[in-house]
């Protein structure tokens, strides 16, 4: 263990830059985590968009109007 005012420093240095480093590695994450929840509603959005019920209007009247339960 170095007992000198330049160990000190030095020590006091390496500390702050892996403090800095850690905030920075901390926003990087934060902000991964806000793309990845963005991108996850964009796709739940899409899927229930695409999932809306389809118009029957394109099918003839008398199709979808009973079940034929006899087999």
């Amino acid at each position: 263990m170095e007992i000198s005012a330049n160990g000190a420093i030095g020590a006091a240095l390496e500390q702050k830059q892996a403090a800095n480093l850690q905030q920075v590695q901390v926003a990087l994450f934060k902000k991964s985590l806000d793309m990845n929840s963005e991108n996850a509603l964009a796709l739940i959005n899409a899927a229930t968009q695409a999932a809306a019920p389809v118009s029957t209007a394109s099918n003839p009247p008398n199709l979808g109007q009973s079940i034929d339960t006899t087999a």
